[in-house]
């Protein structure tokens, strides 16, 4: 039976574009019959991936990106100088036994790339330099298998969690242990627009000149509280790094990463960097389950009253009637909340946030093989 850790997030953004559509307006969806400001699970995770950086080396975090073949022939010329000259076909040696093709950029004289964004390991573009490397120098075709084998090796946490499509040879493919939900507004939210000059220093320093704005336009934003939700299959996971103690370390990053990341859009202009203000975390063996539906009816303007405490409370709500209706009761669930109320009590056992990736391993490592007693 496998394992699953669901992340339930209520957090207030203030006037943002963290997330805009093709227009530039913040991203929206109707829900409940009602228009919610809405952040894309993509700008999410790419979110969380950088937050990454700041937790994991560089090995253990993924590249992706068209010209990955120009980073393999970096590397071969890094560990091998005296093959510098020989390395873009070494390059494409590689590629053609991995049955990935690489086709001319549009940037003339450019090297080759792939023709979608390819997610690996910095520690697999390094194998493949090193194999790439001993077949050179051994006069040596490479070997197929031994190039497809470090593909499904050795897998950044990124992409352990998030998934690889590889669609050239889908036998590369890698199965997503992660689940990221849109995030939308607990309630009804409407966009705004600000309207900005920009003053021209030199020109406002004469006083021949007028003193109208170098500059004008407007940007639109939005403010709301928002649900957000993701779940982590922790079986997956250790089958995509090969290793229970992996996946517990990387189930430990991903909630750091997931709660404290956010999105970079517009971020000089609104600084809106906000950490939330309620987590969940419930541990489970039955199936993900998200708490959207608490919102499903919009929760109402109240005055001067903010959104926040309600939205905790709808959801506590919703987590009791669920449990209550169709049995799907957490092992463990864990709360992190910057107020105190009797929703935050039910919602589950109340923990810091610097021990809660600890208390959810601490639940979670029985439940992998080989891990009771880590």
């Amino acid at each position: 039976m496998s394992t699953y850790v669901d992340i339930h997030v209520i957090q207030s953004l203030p006037p943002s574009c963290v997330n805009r559509d093709d227009s530039g307006s913040p991203k929206s969806a109707v829900y409940g019959g009602v228009r919610r400001l809405r952040v894309s699970s993509q700008s999410w995770k790419r979110a969380a991936r950088l937050y990454f950086n700041n937790l994991l080396d560089a090995s253990d975090v993924g590249v992706r990106t068209k010209r990955v073949a120009e980073l393999l022939a970096a590397r071969i010329t890094e560990d091998a100088p005296d093959l510098a000259e020989s390395a873009p076909n070494l390059v494409g040696e590689v590629f053609k036994a991995a049955k990935i093709k690489l086709s001319a950029p549009r940037k003339k004289d450019g090297p080759l790339e792939s023709g979608y964004l390819l997610f690996l390991s910095t520690s697999q573009i390094a194998r493949l330099a090193e194999l790439a490397i001993a077949a050179a120098r051994g006069g040596e075709a490479l070997d197929a298998k031994a190039v497809k084998k470090i593909f499904k090796e050795a897998h950044a946490v990124d992409i352990a969690l998030f998934g690889r499509m590889v669609a050239d040879n889908t036998d590369l493919n890698i199965d997503a242990a992660c689940q990221v939900a849109h995030a939308i507004s607990t309630h009804a939210a409407e966009n705004e627009y600000d309207f900005f000059t920009a003053v021209d220093d030199e020109k406002s320093r004469s006083e021949e000149e007028d003193a109208g704005a170098g500059m004008m336009g407007t940007v639109e934003f939005s403010s709301a509280t928002m649900y957000r939700y993701a779940t982590v299959n922790i079986d997956m996971l250790r089958h995509n790094l090969g290793d229970g103690q992996a996946a517990l370390r990387a189930m430990e990053v991903f909630i750091r990463g997931f709660c404290l990341s956010m999105p970079t859009g517009k971020q000089n202009t609104f600084a809106n960097r906000t950490v939330p203000e309620a987590v969940v975390v419930a541990v489970r063996e039955d199936q993900p389950v998200s708490l959207v539906g608490a919102f499903e009816e919009a929760v109402p303007a109240q005055g001067a009253h903010g959104y926040v405490a309600r939205s905790v409370e709808a959801l506590a709500r919703h987590a009791a009637t669920i449990e209550d209706n169709y049995g799907l009761e957490p092992l463990r669930s864990f709360v992190v909340a910057l107020t105190d109320s009797d929703a935050v009590t039910l919602l589950g056992e109340r923990v810091s946030f610097t021990d809660l990736p600890a208390q959810v391993r601490e639940a979670v490592s029985p439940r992998l093989p080989g891990q009771e007693q880590a």
